[in-house]
């Protein structure tokens, strides 16, 4: 393998890590505070809203029932008017948060829903108010499984973000379409899917030692 295709692998991890990891903070940041919305308006939860539970839920479901490559050619006009363009690093980061966002909102709202209920009317008979409940027991008994299920949201971003670099979102994906499949260079394919199962496997590990370390305490 030459020196240009070995530059042009790292640079390619380097735009798949940023195109992950923006996204990836992007879905964190708006799935959790969904899944605590969806937990709390759910009947019996804290602040039962039926209604708003429902409209909310359907939503979060019909955009996860879209495949991502078919949300990622329906979002190309909402990309445009975001980043400008709709090629790149940063146009990708658009259809990976927002196929993203709701994957991960269902995933926290299980592990939301996990959480002993003995400890939360522990501590509305203490007198706490929602928002203590909320920070105090419902986020730290349930961050095990939120690692957890962000760990698997990050690794299915990765294989998203391949599809995302075969249209034009360059990263991993474009190197293996571009200079792999239609140059029928199998060393180039060999490489990018070694890079992406490492890429994998350390996210899962990292996660999987996160959660476990949590559990001991």
């Amino acid at each position: 393998m030459s020196p240009q295709m070995i530059e042009r692998l790292w640079r390619a991890l380097f735009d798949t890590v940023q195109m992950v990891g923006l996204s990836a903070l992007i879905a964190l940041l708006v799935g959790v505070p969904l899944a605590v919305l969806l937990v709390m308006s759910q009947p019996g939860g804290l602040t039962p809203a039926p209604k708003l539970h429902r409209a909310l839920g359907s939503v979060i479901n019909g955009f996860r029932a879209i495949p991502f490559i078919v949300l990622l050619v329906a979002l190309l006009p909402v990309t445009r008017f975001l980043t400008g363009t709709t090629i790149g690093v940063w146009a990708a980061i658009v259809p990976l948060a927002i196929s993203a966002t709701p994957f991960f909102a269902r995933i926290a709202e299980v592990s939301l829903r996990e959480v002993d209920k003995g400890l939360i009317e522990a501590a509305q008979a203490m007198g706490c108010r929602r928002r203590h409940i909320v920070t105090h027991v419902l986020l730290p008994e349930a961050l095990p499984g939120l690692i957890g299920g962000f760990t698997i949201t990050v690794v299915t971003m990765i294989g998203a973000s391949a599809m995302a670099g075969a249209v034009g979102a360059g990263g991993l994906g474009d190197v293996a379409m571009r200079y792999g499949y239609q140059r029928f260079d199998t060393t180039v394919m060999a490489a990018v899917i070694v890079i992406l199962i490492a890429l994998v496997t350390l996210v899962q590990v990292a996660g999987d030692l996160a959660v476990r370390r949590l559990k001991a305490r």
